[in-house]
């Protein structure tokens, strides 16, 4: 295939709407989330990015979060337990082609930063009383869950089984799926961080939505990218001008425009792999009319909508 008509081809399938549609394939994800984990808009925001939105609720943007989907084995998977879970957990659900209970058949989670699993709340005995829903965590964050409430009280009752994540030990989940914990560095107060490889039976998918600056990290992201179908990557903050009201060092996610430099001398093909997530209610990118929105789709990278679906 040509390589403009290729991109052309990844592009409209990347770039989908929030607006649901049949599956195109009996293993795929589906993005249920791409704001940071505040959601946008944000608690005491008062600028223009969020008042527009508490005007509109149609146009609120759910924290990061992905579902997983496998047809044949009749299997759905979350990953994350975000604020928006009730929601999240609905449109799973939706996606799915075979009629099961609400309650996943496991979760994953990348670290304990609040819009990562606050979520698991939900699954207690104050709203879903689930069964045993396996939740799948590095040892550190394991340790955390057990031994501080309320989250021990999920364990206690039975609401969550955990499961010990060994870093870069491939885990099958179903006979179409493996799940891979990939450790990145970040803030670590109560957990290890981790991104996932997501194998499906055609393709794979990257996603890291927290991680301190690609330099940080031991390994190499651009190497990454080539060798994954698609790449769900932290853009927290478009540019330093986002956050000149507080210490830098603190908040030490990769810009937007430092990765899309960085990710410059990729081929147009490679390009099209990225998916920017974990957006900012400050994020220009969260904006479709913005002209950082406009530029970073035209130099050939993608950014995150809720409902994308990406066949595995």
């Amino acid at each position: 295939m040509h390589p403009i008509i290729y991109t052309l081809f990844s592009f409209l399938l990347l770039n989908c709407t929030s607006t649901p549609k049949a599956p195109t394939s009996s293993v795929r994800l589906v993005v249920l989330g791409v704001a940071q984990d505040g959601g946008a808009p944000h608690a005491g925001c008062q600028k223009d990015c969020c008042s527009t939105l508490f005007k509109d609720p149609s146009k609120f943007h759910r924290v990061v979060s992905l579902g997983l989907i496998d047809d044949i084995n009749k299997k759905k998977y979350l990953f994350e337990a975000t604020p928006d879970i009730a929601s999240q957990l609905y449109n799973l659900h939706n996606q799915s082609d075979f009629s099961t209970q609400h309650q996943p058949d496991g979760v994953f989670l990348t670290h304990a930063h609040m819009g990562h699993y606050v979520g698991l709340l939900h699954l207690g005995r104050e709203v879903m009383s689930t069964d045993r829903v396996p939740v799948y965590v590095m040892p550190k964050f394991r340790e955390f869950l057990e031994q501080n409430g309320p989250w021990n009280q999920l364990v206690a009752l039975n609401n969550v089984t955990l499961n010990t994540l060994t870093a870069n030990q491939k885990l099958s989940i179903t006979t179409q799926l493996s799940i891979t914990p990939i450790e990145v560095p970040h803030r670590e107060e109560f957990s290890e961080t981790i991104g996932f490889l997501i194998e499906g039976p055609k393709k794979s998918a990257l996603f890291i939505p927290d991680i301190d600056k690609w330099e940080y990290w031991e390994q190499d992201i651009n190497q990454w990218l080539k060798k994954v179908d698609y790449a769900l990557l932290d853009a927290t903050f478009y540019d330093a001008a986002e956050v000149n009201h507080r210490d830098i060092s603190e908040i030490p996610h990769p810009f937007a425009i430092e990765s899309m430099e960085r990710f410059s001398t990729l081929s147009e093909y490679d390009k099209a792999k990225i998916i920017f997530i974990h957006l900012n209610h400050t994020n220009p990118l969260l904006n479709t009319e913005s002209n950082a929105y406009k530029n970073t789709i035209k130099t050939g990278f993608q950014v995150g909508r809720d409902g994308m679906i990406l066949d595995l």
